[in-house]
C-alpha cells in the first residue's frame, strides 16, 4: 500500500496497491484526467498521437481476468465512456484500444484516436512512419485537449466515486 506521503510523491490515491518495481504503481502514467478509487484515466502527452488516452487500474494486476467481474464491468464501461468522449469531439477516423502490457505488466487500456491523415496511419502507432505531418498533429487536430479532458471529467465525475 502507498502512504499518504507516497500520494503527493507519485499522484495515485492513498491505499493504491502497489508493485514497487511497475511505473504504473509509481506514477500516473500521464497527464491525470480524473481518478477514482479503483482507475484513472491520463491523457499520455505524444506528439505524433495528440488523441493518446489511457485508462489504468489502480490495483497492481496484469490481465483482465484478475478482476472480478462487478470489477472488469466497471473498467469496460469506463474504458467505453473515454471512447465515446474522443468519438464525438475528435471525430477519428478509427480509435485503436489495445490492453497490451508487455513491458508494464500493470492492467492499463490504451485509447488512441487515429486519423487517415497521421503519421502512420494505415500503420500502428509503433509502426514506419507514413508521412510527415505540417505543423504537427496536434495542429492539424485543431481542438485543444483540455476541452477533451473536461468532457472526460464530466462523462466519467459520476462513475469515479
Amino acid at each position: 500500500m502507498t502512504s499518504d506521503k507516497q500520494e503527493k510523491e507519485n499522484g495515485l490515491p492513498a491505499g493504491t496497491p502497489s508493485s514497487g518495481d511497475c511505473e504504473l504503481c509509481r506514477a500516473p502514467g500521464g497527464r491525470l484526467v480524473l481518478q477514482g478509487p479503483r482507475w484513472r484515466v491520463v491523457r499520455v502527452e505524444d506528439r505524433d498521437f495528440p488523441g493518446f488516452w489511457r485508462v489504468i487500474w489502480n490495483a497492481h494486476c496484469a490481465e483482465l481476468t484478475d478482476l472480478d467481474a462487478a470489477e472488469r464491468h466497471e473498467c469496460i464501461e469506463v474504458v467505453a465512456a473515454v471512447e465515446a468522449v474522443v468519438r464525438r469531439r475528435l471525430a477519428p477516423t478509427k480509435i485503436n484500444l489495445a490492453a497490451l502490457g508487455n513491458m508494464v505488466p500493470h492492467l492499463h487500456w490504451h485509447l488512441i484516436a487515429r486519423y487517415d491523415w497521421d503519421s502512420h496511419f494505415p500503420q500502428p502507432i509503433w509502426g514506419a512512419r507514413q508521412r510527415e505531418i505540417a505543423g504537427g498533429a496536434l495542429q492539424r487536430l485543431g481542438i485543444e485537449l483540455e476541452r477533451v479532458d473536461e468532457e472526460l471529467r464530466q462523462s466519467l465525475a459520476p462513475r469515479s466515486k
